[in-house]
């Protein structure tokens, strides 16, 4: 049997078209995502009570498409350098993810959960070290949730500009430490990826076991292709440390205010919204096909040509 690159799941997140993503807003725009071809689907829950079990697993039943829930870490929302009111509300908030994960059959729930997005402050290397074991400490409880319920947490790094405490690959693993493996991974974004690692092959690969999620977009925060990203080489590191999940185009709109300003979105990153999705799946469907043939022919080469 030849080995071949895995026939990847490709999906787009709804913050594409809207924000916040209610139940309202799901039989309409999860049939258009499902009509342009996706396999899969990322859901904002960006407040408890903007989606609801019935709703959404109406809406996928409908659709068959995939869902994976991604969170929203709004302003006050922090398990670092906080009140404790703070961490109990953010604890809260991530446990309403894991419940509307588990209620629609997503396995991962991802995001930067440990400080507010756009919330950044100086740490002397003293502090960085003594903010892992509270982020750890305030995490545990979440992640035990996660794990009963069987849904893996995404921790995911964010660029310098939106966080100060996790932008690399290097730093989610040491703050995460014995949590990882313990329904806790990493959820990388090459986005951010492009702006904060020397390289985002090597980046996946220092990942390795504990990848749960991949989103993707050129590094212009637009559609995956025609970028500078080198995509070949972040497929196959992908394949080396045997990620067999989505990849999921993660993007925004510039039509929202506020979801403009917490992603820095100030004009157009395609013609249409509709436009940068159907792009991006083309790119993606065409990159995981090559590679796939790429890893056949080379198997194939490698046993002198037989299958």
């Amino acid at each position: 049997m030849n080995k071949e690159s895995p026939l990847r799941a490709l999906g787009v997140n709804t913050w594409v078209w809207t924000s916040p993503l209610t139940d309202r807003d799901l039989p309409a725009l999860l049939g258009r995502i499902a009509e342009m071809g996706f396999d899969a689907v990322e859901l904002p829950l960006e407040n408890p009570g903007d989606l609801s079990v019935p709703a959404v697993a109406m809406a996928l039943a409908d659709t068959g498409l995939t869902p994976y829930v991604v969170g929203a870490m709004a302003p006050g929302r922090d398990l670092v350098e906080t009140e404790p009111a703070h961490v109990r509300a953010t604890q809260d908030y991530l446990r309403a993810c894991i419940d509307l994960a588990e209620g629609i059959g997503a396995t991962a729930v991802c995001g930067p959960f440990y400080a507010a997005t756009g919330r950044v402050w100086r740490l002397s290397p003293e502090q960085r070290v003594s903010a892992y074991p509270q982020w750890r400490e305030n995490l545990a409880p979440v992640a035990e949730v996660a794990r009963s319920a069987g849904v893996r947490i995404g921790i995911e790094p964010l660029n310098r500009y939106e966080t100060s405490l996790i932008n690399t690959v290097d730093q989610a693993l040491e703050g995460l430490g014995d949590l990882l493996g313990q329904g806790v991974g990493l959820a990388l974004d090459t986005y951010h990826l492009n702006i904060e690692e020397r390289s985002s092959a090597d980046a996946i690969r220092r990942a390795g076991e504990h990848l749960v999620h991949v989103q993707v977009c050129g590094n212009d925060r637009g559609a995956p292709g025609g970028d500078q990203t080198n995509w070949p080489e972040l497929l196959g590191a992908l394949d080396e440390v045997g990620y067999a999940g989505p990849l999921n185009i993660e993007s925004f709109t510039a039509q929202n205010a506020s979801i403009a300003t917490a992603a820095s979105i100030w004009r157009p990153l395609a013609a249409t919204q509709d436009d940068l999705a159907t792009s991006g799946l083309a790119f993606l469907r065409e990159l995981t096909a090559s590679a796939r043939t790429d890893r056949v022919v080379t198997d194939d080469t490698d046993r002198g040509g037989t299958s």
